[in-house]
């Protein structure tokens, strides 16, 4: 199993993602190391990413995620994921790929941003992403609200796969 912890930055996908993984005793891999330097750089400056920017970087964690999967092993990844087609990228024909939405209000989300240190992403981006984003339903994603703890939302996670125990 494959599992994608997505959502607009400041959503908590690089904590949840970690936890997730722990939990599961798996790997986790950070979606945003694949980003080119280029792409970075943008969004340091506050430049929204295109799909064109886009594409090339979710064939890099398309191709991470089938590494794993011909290796037998379970992993959690992070990625942005907001369009649906980024999405269908990512999961290719495989069920076992399996996306975690981590929505919050552009408040909570711009309070987190705000606070946030060493890091590329330039939170004046926010409002951009937010636009750009399609918002997977519970039949694409498991939906889950960011006002819940970290070991809530990793909790719900986990008894939604059924894998509580």
């Amino acid at each position: 199993m494959i599992l994608i912890a997505m959502g607009v930055s400041g959503a908590g996908k690089s904590l949840i993602g970690e936890m997730l993984a722990a939990r599961l005793g798996c790997t986790y891999t950070d979606g945003d190391a694949f980003h080119s330097v280029a792409n970075k750089e943008k969004m340091h400056h506050g430049i929204p990413l295109t799909d064109d920017d886009r594409w090339p970087w979710l064939g890099t964690i398309r191709a991470a995620i089938e590494e794993k999967q011909r290796a037998g092993e379970t992993a959690v990844f992070t990625c942005s994921s907001l369009k649906r087609s980024y999405r269908d990228v990512l999961r290719g024909t495989d069920t076992d790929v399996r996306f975690v939405y981590l929505k919050g209000s552009f408040e909570m989300l711009r309070d987190r941003l705000n606070t946030r240190k060493d890091h590329f992403f330039d939170p004046s981006l926010l409002r951009s992403q937010l636009d750009t984003l399609e918002e997977p339903g519970p039949d694409e994603a498991i939906v889950v609200g960011i006002e819940l703890t970290p070991e809530q939302i990793v909790e719900h996670v986990v008894r939604t796969l059924g894998l509580a125990g």
